[in-house]
């Protein structure tokens, strides 16, 4: 039980440095007027949003917090 909760937390580290770096890797949303104005260029040219880097992180950073979220319950469960 003791190997499997350390394999469980080893996996729990690296799932959390993983995170911190697709977050870190994302670029910031704009803010203010700017990004208003901005906003509506975006809108009207969504169709390949799915494609762009910052849509992948965007879904990589919601399966590693999900796969971080069970770990994290798997460790409660454990111990």
């Amino acid at each position: 039980m003791d190997t499997l909760k350390l394999i469980i937390t080893i996996l729990q580290l690296l799932c959390g440095l993983a995170i911190i770096v697709v977050v870190l890797c994302q670029s910031g949303k704009s803010a203010g007027l700017s990004g208003s104005i901005g906003g509506v260029a975006d809108s009207f040219l969504a169709r390949n949003k799915a494609k762009t880097m910052d849509a992948k992180l965007a879904r990589a950073t919601k399966w590693v917090g999900a796969l971080f979220l069970i770990l994290t319950l798997l460790l409660l469960i454990l111990g």
